[in-house]
């Protein structure tokens, strides 16, 4: 029997995530603290399962790993590789990849899944940081095949090895990155979603002629207001902050519409509305 992987954290990312691995057949144990989010958990996952099926991403005939909810860390022992994908706050990173790390046998690795964070600040706080390797998957997982992987000053060979190899396994194409706030994607993404923003807020283009010169002239895919919205722009609002705080580059301040969205409550697909609306969320 195939060992599970343990997924930390049934947000938008954690449910992403556990799609694309249950997608390819592998088992998954997905947990976290709220039940509400658990019991919500399945039914995201069908979802997302559908739409990956319909567009083609995953692989004709192949049975669907089963995922289980679990409400402890210790679901995470016995677990082939631990992906941790909590909300982007270094210290709430820091303290879970902590407890795993001790509940988990040596050489077992350990991935956070960070926008921002750099990795060797987040393996200071791991009795052995040679298990501690980053990914960046994008929103949604499961339709995006390249993922940037993030290796830190003391990530080992063999956790390296054993990233690289499950990402094969369930199709993407992974992208080995030195490590940095941000990394490379976040870097240069989450500042020009800043200025995106910044022009929309000062009159200058309304939010659909922001995205469809980007999309149109410039070549991005979606536009980087629809990005921000796919993100979540309270994510994109907490990957600004670190930025701004370890790089020192004030183009990482987060932009009072930004902000505002936030306090809002209008956080992107997720709550239904965010630089556009939707017609349900993704909580």
């Amino acid at each position: 029997m195939t060992e599970p992987i343990a997924v930390l954290g049934a947000g938008v990312m954690g449910v992403g995530i556990s799609t694309l691995l249950a997608g390819h057949g592998l088992p998954v144990r997905l947990v976290d603290h709220d039940p509400e989010k658990l019991t919500l958990a399945p039914e995201r996952i069908r979802r997302e399962l559908r739409m990956a099926q319909l567009v083609g991403a995953l692989p004709p005939g192949r049975e669907q790993g089963r995922v289980t909810g679990h409400s402890d860390v210790s679901a995470a022992g016995g677990a082939r590789l631990v992906i941790e994908a909590v909300t982007e706050d270094a210290d709430l990173k820091s303290a879970v990849l902590a407890e795993v790390s001790a509940g988990t046998a040596p050489g077992t690795p350990l991935v956070s899944n960070t926008s921002s964070i750099p990795i060797d600040e987040l393996a200071d706080s791991l009795p052995r940081p040679g298990d501690l390797i980053g990914t960046h998957f994008m929103n949604p997982p499961a339709l995006i095949g390249t993922t940037e992987v993030i290796r830190g000053a003391r990530t080992a060979e063999a956790t390296l090895a054993a990233v690289r190899g499950l990402l094969q396994e369930v199709g993407r194409r992974p992208v080995v990155v030195s490590d940095a706030p941000g990394f490379v994607t976040s870097r240069l993404l989450h500042p020009m979603i800043n200025d995106a923003a910044r022009l929309v807020q000062r009159g200058t283009a309304s939010v659909e002629d922001v995205d469809a010169l980007m999309q149109g002239c410039l070549g991005h895919r979606t536009g980087p207001l629809r990005t921000a919205d796919l993100i979540g722009i309270d994510n994109l609002v907490d990957s600004l902050w670190v930025l701004l705080k370890r790089t020192g580059d004030e183009g990482c301040r987060p932009c009072g519409l930004l902000l505002r969205k936030v306090a809002e409550g209008h956080h992107g697909r997720k709550t239904g509305r965010g630089f556009y609306e939707y017609e349900e969320s993704t909580r």
